[in-house]
């Protein structure tokens, strides 16, 4: 094959197996229908691979694969829906900030046990972590955690 890659080079460029790549075509996620050559083996373009990355990207955001045959389906119609397009992306973006910020919020409180276990470690404490409050004295049972 001089024109093109196939699916399974396909496959190990963008670290999606045979049947996710089989998958991704039937359920309509490619741009561009995949070529075949004369015997029906799929032949893929580097702009196939751009694509896939892409909607790799998307999924691993989060973004539902209807959404994703959504956009694909905006660009295959071509110029003049950029707004719908546009209003889908944001949408996204916006779902991934929140996402973040919730992220980033229980990074904060994992960092905070990670530094108070440390301590507790380096001080010879660290019995007194998750100790059930009935089996400790009260002063000790409000500074478990």
């Amino acid at each position: 094959m001089t024109d093109g890659l196939s699916i399974g080079q396909v496959s190990e460029r963008t670290g999606l197996s045979v049947h996710a790549l089989r998958f991704y075509e039937r359920e309509g996620i490619l741009a561009e229908p995949v070529r075949r050559e004369g015997n029906g083996r799929r032949v893929y373009s580097e702009d196939d691979v751009d694509w896939l990355d892409m909607c790799i990207k998307f999924r691993s955001s989060g973004m539902p694969l209807d959404t994703i045959r959504r956009y694909t389906d905006l660009v295959r119609q071509g110029t003049g829906n950029e707004a719908d397009r546009l209003a889908l992306l944001k949408s996204h973006q916006e779902a991934v900030a929140a996402q973040i910020e919730e992220l980033t919020e229980c990074l904060r409180v994992i960092t905070y046990k990670v530094d108070i276990y440390t301590e507790h470690l380096d001080r010879g404490t660290a019995d007194s972590l998750w100790v059930s409050p009935s089996h400790q004295p009260q002063d000790q049972a409000d500074q478990a955690v």
